[in-house]
């Protein structure tokens, strides 16, 4: 796995960035059987950032935690034997399929771990870990797939030990 990351703020915490991050994305994949190696790009940002970019993709202009850019379309949740007859998902150079980027606001990582109660580290991993599944092509827009996503997340979240 190739983690494209780039931390564009001053704030820093007591734990590696990259580590962790490398470690939520592998254990997501895992968990999803995702058969192949993979290229992320996550980037860490300020709040006046990430309203931009919500802006600017998303026409919401509002500050946000994290956004999710997928670069594949698949026709249906776990399905990956479409990536086979497709070569421009796989980077010529690696041979890694490019799966997205991720962009994390590290003030609301803060925020909210002090809102919901727990620490940095779960907040930031558990916003990778939502970010991924979007990757992968889950989704919170009905109940029913709110319900699937965070029930993963909460699954990811638990191997890894990283719990509220």
């Amino acid at each position: 796995m190739t983690l494209d990351f780039v931390n564009e703020t001053d704030i820093e915490f007591d734990f590696s960035y990259e580590e962790i991050a490398t470690k939520v994305i592998e254990a997501t994949l895992d968990h999803e059987n995702f058969p192949y190696d993979v290229q992320v790009s996550l980037t860490l940002t300020d709040e006046d950032t990430i309203r931009e970019i919500n802006r600017d993709n998303r026409d919401i202009d509002s500050v946000t935690d994290v956004l999710s850019f997928p670069f594949l379309d698949f026709p249906a949740r776990g399905e990956y034997g479409f990536l086979d007859d497709d070569d421009t998902v796989f980077d010529p150079d690696s041979g890694e399929v490019i799966l997205g980027d991720i962009v994390i606001c590290l003030k609301r990582v803060i925020d909210q771990a002090e809102e919901y109660g727990h620490s940095r580290l779960r907040e930031y991993a558990f916003l990778i870990c939502h970010s991924m599944l979007h990757l992968l092509s889950y989704d919170h827009m009905t109940p029913e797939d709110e319900e699937v996503m965070f029930a993963k997340q909460r699954e990811i979240l638990n191997i890894l030990n990283i719990v509220r």
